[in-house]
């Protein structure tokens, strides 16, 4: 790992410190339709630092953890950790994450400077199924009950503001649900 100072995060150093939404909805799939949660959620990201692959990939690496509640009881329905990555070389970010309902996504996007009309980053990732570079695994149990076939994301960071909104494609109850989740979130 290389010094943190010296760290090119790129579009990822926004995101570093503790954010706070409450403004959240989930749209979930239900054996007879959707069901919406409104939401609020706590999000922290942690600069790594740098990681060297094969001795000729470098990468920037923040890791996160996401805690969401629903608004109506508090209950946690959703906890994820993983990584976010830059390869400044390729121009790609990654983003990696775990849920604890053994399913694991690595997801991945060029990023070319993109920014809104208030001048905050937004990027842009994505994984399939059967994508030979951005890929979703998940144990055999989810495979055939609830598989995900598709993940996309969009954030847009900056100015002490993050947005997100993501689109989770999964194969449930015996049809193609499309399972969304967007919140608005602030630097504390």
């Amino acid at each position: 790992m290389s010094e943190m100072n010296d760290m090119d995060f790129g579009p990822l150093k926004d995101l570093i410190g503790v954010w706070k939404g409450k403004d959240g909805v989930d749209v979930a799939p239900e054996p007879d339709g959707a069901e919406t949660n409104p939401y609020f959620e706590t999000i922290t990201y942690s600069a790594v630092g740098g990681v060297t692959n094969a001795e000729s990939q470098n990468l920037a690496a923040v890791h996160y953890r996401q805690v969401v509640q629903r608004k109506s009881d508090g209950e946690v329905f959703h906890d994820e950790t993983g990584y976010w990555m830059w390869d400044r070389e390729a121009q790609t970010v990654m983003h990696s994450l775990v849920i604890p309902r053994a399913v694991c996504v690595l997801a991945g996007g060029i990023y070319a400077g993109e920014k809104d009309a208030d001048g905050r980053t937004i990027m842009k990732v994505g994984a399939k199924i059967d994508d030979n570079s951005w890929k979703i695994i998940q144990s055999p149990f989810m495979q055939e009950n609830a598989s995900t076939t598709e993940f996309r994301q969009e954030v847009v960071v900056g100015n002490g503001k993050l947005s997100y909104s993501e689109t989770t494609m999964v194969d449930i109850y015996g049809k193609m649900f499309e399972h969304t989740d967007q919140n608005e979130l602030v630097l504390l």
